[in-house]
């Protein structure tokens, strides 16, 4: 197998019901990337499509700091879910537009290994990452087709883990040493209140987030979101961009170091 140019690799985060709300133009951009030689990798959620399927199967679902709840029961959906519905309606619309993709979860080829999170006691089967076998994410672009991965971990006794993806998404660009991630949301980045607006933060550190959580600037889902983006920013990654999806031909722009969203920077 030839030797990947890391360079032309990047990670890309989306949540299930960003996806499915982004117009036919950004799986066009994501088409002509890898037509040009880019080698994506994409790691989805699907929080709100999981909720929706709990409340019709009757089942109730609780979060804890923004961590679902996840007995063996709701695990069931999730993976149902994540890896069933979502995982290939975002390769139908990959290929729809001229792409190729290749559908996956971390349970597949033991992709995500993962362990329980510290506190399993209050939130379940949830787990965090402790390795993912990027020798298999690098064959599936070796090959011509973009990963779509799926954020269900597993451990060496088949125990399954529903992972948060933001946190699966971190994990996957350190191990396969992308040089960045880029978080594609429905808000155009990270914002703070001044002088009474809110304002989308062009480039923020490390610190600077960790101050803006303490402020409560940060809250809820979203600290998750920005923990995940400073977990994988080391070794290769040197920054995280959250952007907006409906941004036209944001995924090129962004690549192109056009100054788009925020960037989460080292220091």
């Amino acid at each position: 197998m030839s030797e990947l140019n890391i360079e032309k690799l990047f990670v890309m985060k989306c949540g299930g019901s960003t996806l499915a709300a982004l117009p036919d133009s950004f799986f066009e951009d994501l088409r002509a990337l890898q037509g040009s030689g880019v080698k994506p990798v994409i790691v989805h959620g699907g929080g709100p499509a999981i909720s929706d399927n709990l409340a019709k199967l009757g089942i109730e679902s609780s979060f804890v700091n923004g961590l679902r709840v996840t007995t063996e029961e709701v695990l069931d959906v999730v993976e149902m879910t994540l890896a069933g519905s979502i995982n290939k309606a975002i390769v139908r619309r990959i290929q729809g537009s001229g792409g190729q993709a290749l559908g996956l979860s971390g349970v597949d080829g033991n992709l995500i290994l993962a362990r329980p999170v510290a506190n399993s006691d209050e939130v379940g089967q949830v787990g965090e990452v402790i390795e993912v076998k990027a020798e298999i994410v690098k064959g599936i672009l070796a090959l011509g087709y973009i990963p779509v991965i799926a954020p269900i971990g597993v451990d060496a006794a088949g125990q399954r883990y529903n992972i948060n993806a933001d946190t699966a998404a971190g994990a996957v660009a350190s191990f396969v040493e992308s040089p960045s991630m880029i978080v594609v949301t429905d808000v155009p980045g990270i914002m703070r209140t001044m002088d009474g607006e809110k304002v989308v933060l062009p480039s923020v550190t490390v610190t600077q987030i960790e101050e803006l959580i303490a402020s409560g600037e940060i809250y809820g889902g979203m600290i998750p979101k920005v923990r995940a983006a400073m977990d994988c920013i080391q070794g290769s990654v040197s920054e995280v961009v959250i952007v907006d999806g409906k941004e036209p031909q944001v995924l090129s722009r962004v690549l192109g170091g056009e100054k788009l969203g925020t960037r989460i920077i080292r220091s």
